[in-house]
């Protein structure tokens, strides 16, 4: 019995069968890199259409700079709002993996409808769709299957990635230590799957797109997307799961309304008499979380009153879950109510990431990209930032960490998750006043012809701005994923992914509300605004500028938030750790 149960994993995984997962026939490295491959040509297929959306939006549906940057970012938008939907049907009703299966399959099908009505409706007359080559006006029929392909696409794309990559990190054991380390390495390897496979993305199927062959990049994303839900698949046996737990918004809603019944009860001043389920009532599988101490508004909720049983028809009781809650309870909600300060501060700094595939494109495409007979794709820059984000992540602990302690001298210990976010904030400013630097070196060589938007600038002055980002979302991206990953109960694992990666949602839809607020500003009494239908006759710098100042405001307040989290987690550590097993 003993060496069964040494064979198998300690963490509750269980297998495709529910049963208890057995270490060496599934998990580890070898499910893993299945996901990886999975996730990368998703990534792949989505940013086929995801990095050109924007000259798309001007050369084939006809929209001007400012539309297109602001439907982009709404689109965005709705993508990473769609990682809060994912999270939530993994955790409470469909599991991680038939979250994914369901949600890919809903890409493929979205990439099938686009590439469809590229093909057949929106690419009019033929060859239209390059650079300063735009199509025919469309009916509209025809803008809504593609309104509909795309945000299909973005509900597929965005409901996967919490899903995907929390089913990645419970490949490892994290009971067994060996394997606890490779999960924690697991998602710095995501995030550089999908920027692998948004790498290909950025630089064959745009130099496909930017000459006019949309309909050939957008097939290859399809076929990209078919293979990727065939390695999802090819993996089934394998994978370790956790068995879903039902509806968490239910369970964090359940404390609040507990909370507000009995707000005229004084909270309990001893935790010992607090309520929480023993012996055979436990889940098995529910790790339980010790009492903490703030937030004990709260606590009245597990604190049990002859008004929260319900008398059943054989005359036993069972507890109100909308009167009365467990302490675990409690504290999943004091975990969520921890981190929404760290979350609200990354929200700021998604707008600086949005730009890349937006305005940092409009402003590549007014720069001269001629080498020689080629032209540069302008969106092919965003590879700078891949390259940048992905070189940084794999060499950041291997070497560029023991390379600098071995110049200082010192012994140098790696920064936690908080510390390289806020490291990430100030690359970002960094980048974004390099950004605004170049664009106002860039009007200096603009066209003199009015109806030209283009300058003699080179479109390589934009790789330092790229770089800079690219490491910022190293830091950021990875750094948060990791620390809502272990902050997070494990009951709600997908839904703290979720949490993070919704962060960029709220930034996109704020990078689109800032520039419509923007707009309305600077283009009153016939100015043209910052960012003008032709960038020659606006003042795109000035919008970066903006985005840094806002930054660096946003770094301010981080700072703040990080240092109350850092002190709650030290009460924490003085008393009685919060993640840990009440035995």
């Amino acid at each position: 019995m003993d060496g069964l149960e040494d064979a198998c994993t300690k963490d509750g995984t269980i297998d495709y069968h529910g049963k208890p997962a057995h270490k060496r026939k599934t998990g580890g490295w070898n499910s893993a890199i299945l996901l990886l491959v999975s996730e990368g040509l998703a990534a792949l297929a989505f940013t086929g259409v995801e990095v050109n959306m924007v000259l798309f939006s001007k050369t084939v549906l006809r929209q001007s700079n400012a539309d297109a940057a602001n439907n982009f970012s709404r689109w965005m938008g709705t993508l990473n709002i769609c990682t809060l939907l994912g999270a939530f049907l993994s955790d409470s009703y469909l599991g991680r993996y038939l979250t994914c299966v369901v949600f890919q399959a809903v890409l493929l099908i979205a990439l099938v409808i686009l590439s469809i009505s590229s093909q057949e409706i929106l690419l009019k007359p033929e060859g239209c769709g390059k650079i300063g080559k735009t199509c025919d006006e469309h009916s509209g029929i025809g803008l809504a299957i593609f309104y509909i392909s795309i945000y299909l696409l973005a509900l597929g794309s965005g409901s996967i990635e919490p899903a995907l990559a929390t089913l990645g990190a419970e490949q490892f054991d994290e009971e067994d230590p060996e394997e606890n380390r490779s999960k924690s390495k697991f998602f710095s390897y995501f995030y550089v799957a999908l920027n692998m496979g948004s790498l290909i993305a950025e630089t064959v199927l745009v130099y496909l797109e930017n000459l006019g062959k949309w309909v050939l990049a957008f097939w290859i994303s399809t076929i990209c997307g078919l293979f990727g839900l065939a390695f999802l698949l090819s993996g089934t046996c394998r994978y370790r799961h956790y068995r879903p737990t039902g509806n968490p918004l239910a369970r964090l809603c359940q404390v609040f309304v507990a909370s507000v019944r009995k707000i005229k009860v004084k909270s309990p001043s001893q935790e010992d008499i607090l309520y929480e389920v023993q012996g055979r009532h436990a889940k098995d599988d529910t790790k339980r979380i010790n009492h903490t101490d703030d937030f004990r508004f709260l606590d009245r909720a597990a604190f049990l009153t002859s008004s929260d049983m319900i008398v059943l028809p054989d005359k036993t009781q069972k507890p109100n879950p909308w009167r009365l809650c467990t302490v675990t309870q409690v504290e999943e909600v004091k975990c969520i109510i921890r981190l929404l300060p760290i979350w609200f501060c990354t929200i700021i700094a998604s707008i600086v990431f949005v730009q890349v595939l937006s305005l940092f494109v409009e402003q590549g495409a007014a720069m001269d990209t001629k080498i020689g007979n080629f032209n540069i794709p302008p969106a092919s820059m965003t590879a700078f930032d891949i390259i940048s984000t992905s070189t940084f992540i794999i060499c950041y602990e291997s070497i560029i960490v023991p390379l600098y302690a071995k110049i200082t001298k010192t012994k140098l210990k790696l920064p936690d998750e908080l510390q390289r976010i806020g490291i990430g904030l100030v690359v970002s400013i960094i980048g974004m006043t390099i950004a605004g630097l170049v664009e106002q070196h860039r009007l200096q060589f603009a066209s003199t012809d009015d109806a030209r938007e283009t300058s003699t600038l080179s479109i390589f002055w934009q790789t330092p701005q790229y770089v800079l980002v690219g490491i910022a979302e190293a830091f950021i991206y990875v750094a948060q994923w990791e620390f809502f990953a272990s902050q997070i109960p494990d009951s709600l694992k997908s839904l703290g992914l979720g949490l993070s990666m919704s962060s960029s949602a709220i930034g996109s839809y704020l990078c689109s509300g800032l520039l419509t607020v923007v707009m309305k500003i600077t283009s009153k009494h016939g100015m043209p605004g910052w960012i003008a239908p032709n960038l020659n006759d606006g003042h795109m710098d000035r919008f970066f500028f903006l985005s840094a100042a806002l930054t660096a405001f946003d770094l301010v307040l981080f700072v703040m938030c990080a240092k109350w989290y850092k002190q709650k987690e030290t009460d924490k550590r003085n008393r009685t750790t919060e993640t840990s097993v009440v035995p």
